[in-house]
């Protein structure tokens, strides 16, 4: 009969009675404290917790910032200043804030190294990681328009440049670049529309993230070895051995977190956003957040802009396609030696990248940019297409369990033959 519920089985009265009018503590019992999860998960798993928490933090910091900010050229980096010396707090409110942002950009790169590195993209996970670059991308929307929002030196040259790179689409990029601006410069309606929108795009995160953890919840966890889970010996209940396992990192975590806002509030921020935005007076280097540094450096290694721009974009969106790039029916580079080799190198690549962005594109800068850049796409256009035809991999354990029991012993892994192709989870 419709409208009809299983009675609750919570001990608590109070819990029993409102889950069996809005089942909201069985569907949690059932996603968080039962949901089977791979055994052997180590701890590059936390990182998807971390962001989660860290998400927590900036919107709550967020939405106390935005009581006491004005969007206002005239007033906006005196509304900062009240809010470091007048708000009760509200210095600690703002470093929480400004370094949550390179924290929250830290644990998802590691986040998303993690999937690269253990083929958490690979089937059935395609969507998943989908919804991730999703994530990914709205992150770096909201931190650029929260960086324009001190209305310091580098907030407004920031905004001026990266706004103008719109312009180099024919056509329809000066009319983009108009709307973004409110106008024919950046002024009151383009700070305007990035504080709305920087409020805004939060709370579409949490939208995405959402959707993120169901299809988690729906294709289930990848694990280290890449492999399916074949029995229910191969996982344990998330809580409590996995909320313990977190609840260790999250405390590693918080700390460093904690040591950055009270030692070193301005380690990861430009000194020259704490002086006034004045459009008259161009600053000697414009650069951009350090999370924005490797990207900016694929940008400046074209001498073409819209050849600059496009590589731009396009070092983000081709992870869209990554899952079917990868030609491997090996998802964990554990079993991949050459791949692995490979990803580091491409990691090195982005540190370099991340190291030239920050300096002039002169001399030896501009050639190191082109060659990382080169490489960057190559691992993803040519590399991961072709390895998969020609690499030769590890044979795969049978099962999570055989290979945590073995490990367990000390002995080797278990040696079957080569895998031909995954089954599909």
């Amino acid at each position: 009969m419709a409208g009809q519920h299983d009675p609750s089985n919570f001990k608590n009265p109070v819990v029993n009675w409102i889950d069996t009018r809005l089942p909201v503590f069985t569907m949690m019992q059932k996603e968080y404290a039962v949901f089977p999860t791979p055994k052997n998960f180590n701890y590059f798993w936390n990182f998807g917790a971390l962001a989660t928490v860290n998400l927590v933090i900036m919107v709550v910091t967020g939405i106390f910032l935005a009581m006491n900010y004005q969007p206002n050229t005239a007033l906006a980096f005196d509304s900062v200043a009240r809010i470091m010396r007048d708000v009760n707090y509200g210095w600690l409110i703002r470093y929480i804030h400004q370094t949550g942002a390179s924290m929250f950009f830290i644990v998802v790169y590691i986040h998303i190294f993690r999937g690269l590195y253990y083929g958490s993209y690979k089937a059935p996970r395609e969507l998943l990681w989908m919804l991730g670059v999703v994530i990914l991308l709205l992150m770096m929307a909201t931190a650029f328009m929260g960086y324009v929002l001190p209305w310091g030196q580098m907030s407004y040259w920031g905004a001026t440049v990266i706004t103008n790179l719109f312009s180099a689409f024919p056509i329809i990029g000066h009319p983009i670049v108009t709307w973004l601006w409110g106008g024919f410069s950046v002024s009151d309606p383009t700070l305007n529309r990035f504080f709305a929108l920087h409020y805004l795009l939060p709370f579409v995160i949490v939208g995405v993230v959402f959707l993120h953890v169901a299809a988690l919840h729906i294709v289930g966890s990848n694990n280290p070895l890449g492999i399916d889970v074949k029995s229910p010996q191969d996982t344990v209940p998330f809580s409590p051995y996995y909320t313990a396992k977190d609840s260790v990192g999250l405390c590693i975590y918080l700390l460093a977190y904690a040591i950055l806002v009270f030692f070193m509030p301005h380690l990861l921020a430009d000194p020259n956003n704490s002086i006034p935005a004045n459009p008259l007076q161009t600053p000697p280097d414009i650069v951009p957040e350090w999370y924005f540094l490797p990207y900016y450096a694929i940008l400046r290694s074209m001498p073409n802009k819209l050849g600059g721009v496009c590589m731009l974009f396009g070092s983000i969106l081709i992870l869209f396609v990554l899952p079917w790039l990868d030609t491997s029916p090996v998802r964990s580079a554990r079993f991949r030696p050459v791949f692995r080799w490979l990803l580091r190198i491409w990691v090195a690549a982005v540190i370099v990248l991340g190291w030239c962005g920050a300096h002039q594109p002169v001399g030896i800068y501009v050639i190191l940019s082109r060659i990382c850049a080169i490489y960057y796409f190559a691992f993803f256009l040519v590399i991961l297409p072709l390895l998969g035809k020609f690499e030769r991999t590890r044979p795969l354990p049978e099962s999570i369990s055989a290979a945590v029991l073995r490990n367990r012993g000390g002995g080797p892994l278990p040696q079957p033959a080569p895998a031909q192709s995954m089954e599909k989870a």
